[in-house]
């Protein structure tokens, strides 16, 4: 992606265009009918000059402000004015100082657009945004630059996650993202460890060693490490589903839509970006990042329903349906985790179900944990970021649907409550351990994109995870 240059001052230089807000209920701009502008929330009207274009962005009422408020009308901004071809432009955040953070990440986000990979003649001509120029008051301008360049990192790091995202299977096959995080982990504080099918093999990862069988891209388990608290410090895991096409194998998905499944990796991206953006961020504890990855094809060696898998910590698994492989992949991560790590907590992000697409829709991710503090800050983290978590049950009750009668588990259960089921099925391998699973299939990509991103992969996981780890996660 090209650099942008990010400048927090008091006053501009040069002759950027400029995006400033409007409460609802304030006078309004010179010039403007109140026919074509009400100030409702990402609202937007064009004024012009001779020396600068100005787009005026609406917040709704004031009492109804949030950071996320202030995100998605930056992102609604910068997206009018990227149309019109802006290279620089000026947010005035005068007045809100306090939301600094969202407004240069709702910028950055609006920014990224997934071009493909046609002609350039062929593509829409869109202005690339080179510069971002952020105006606060001088007795703010210290806290502002903090605060800006945090958004800066989070938000850059996100979108290089949905560029790779965005990519085919045929353009990014395990061992491709194993490259991907090795090249990225260069220059970081990060340690970068990845198995191959003889690695794989040798320590008995029998779950993604399956799943990937079928197809002539062979699996990998990628791992990063960071170390940025004290060697006492007890490690958080966070583990990612990175499946970077999944036909369902030989229990094969219907034709229509299976492109969309070249984002079934993106459990797999949010733990790798969490891992950079800690790394630059630099902050002061201990994460280890587990990203198993596979091609779920139906090849001549593929799995098969009726097999039995024993996994990295020897307990089993009966396959009945292979189209639920993620789960089969992270049972591995998540015992080589709690095995050779001893976490204090294991967050685990993966595009596991349709049910809770059903269930919430494309607005929240499904979040399923037992641990009361652990979803009270991830509540919290979400509302301050903007990518919302509902929380959802995984009693023991759950467990029953999942018990087989010749393995430790199966890896379907009964259709009703299957998102339940699932989560279920993937905390066996936490046991003790403190354990919050996150189902993305709803957010991890759009069709229908929200006014600071566009359509494809969204990065979701990422910015919740940061907010909650930088407040203090309680464990």
């Amino acid at each position: 992606m090209p650099l942008l240059k990010l400048d927090v001052r008091t006053s501009t230089i040069g002759s950027p265009d400029l995006i400033t807000f409007f409460v609802k209920g304030s006078p309004l701009p010179a010039g403007v009918p109140a026919s074509e502008f009400d100030g409702a929330p990402c609202s937007t009207v064009l004024l012009r000059d001779r020396n600068q274009r100005t787009f005026v962005v609406g917040l709704g009422d004031k009492d109804k402000i949030e950071p996320d408020t202030l995100r998605r009308a930056a992102g609604a901004g910068i997206k009018q004015l990227l149309k019109l071809g802006s290279t620089d432009v000026a947010l005035d955040l005068t007045a809100y100082a306090d939301h600094v953070g969202p407004a240069v990440e709702g910028a950055i986000l609006a920014s990224y657009k997934f071009e493909g990979f046609g002609k350039d003649a062929d593509k829409k001509k869109r202005g690339v945004l080179a510069r971002l120029q952020v105006l606060v008051r001088e007795n703010e301008l210290i806290a502002s630059r903090v605060r800006a360049r945090d958004a800066e990192i989070i938000a850059t790091i996100s979108n290089t996650m949905r560029s790779i995202g965005n990519l085919p299977g045929n353009m990014l096959t395990p061992a491709i993202l194993a490259a991907q995080a090795q090249e990225l982990s260069q220059g970081r504080a990060l340690t970068v460890k990845v198995w191959n099918e003889r690695h794989l093999a040798r320590d008995g990862f029998g779950g993604i060693l399956a799943v990937g069988r079928g197809s002539v891209n062979p699996p990998r388990l990628i791992v990063l490490e960071y170390r940025g608290g004290t060697k006492r410090d007890t490690p958080i895991a966070l583990v990612g589903k990175a499946v970077t096409f999944d036909t369902g194998g030989i229990s094969i998905k219907p034709g229509a839509q299976m492109d969309e499944m070249k984002w079934d990796k993106m459990g797999g991206l949010a733990v790798l970006g969490i891992m950079l953006a800690a790394a630059d961020l630099k902050l002061p504890l201990n994460l280890i990042g587990l990203i198993p990855s596979a091609e779920n094809m139906p090849g001549p060696d593929a799995y098969r329903p009726g097999d039995i898998i024993t996994t990295r910590d020897g307990k089993t698994i009966e396959v009945l349906n292979t189209d639920a492989e993620g789960r089969i992949i992270l049972a591995d991560a998540i015992a080589h985790a709690r095995l050779t790590y001893k976490p204090s907590a294991i967050l685990e992000y993966s595009t596991l179900t349709g049910a809770v697409v059903m269930a919430l829709g494309h607005h929240r991710a499904g979040m399923f944990t037992a641990e009361l503090k652990l979803r009270d800050a991830f509540v919290a983290a979400g509302k301050a970021t903007g990518e919302l978590v509902w929380s959802m049950p995984v009693d023991e009750e759950y467990k029953e649907g999942v018990q087989s009668e010749v393995a430790t588990v199966k890896n379907i259960g009964p259709r009703e409550g299957s998102a339940c089921v699932s989560a279920s099925f993937v905390k066996t391998w936490a046991e003790e351990t403190p354990f919050v699973h996150f189902d993305i299939a709803g957010t991890a990509w759009t069709t229908k994109p929200p006014t600071h991103l566009e359509a494809g992969a969204t990065g979701f996981g990422i910015r919740l995870t940061l907010q909650a780890l930088r407040a203090g996660l309680p464990v």
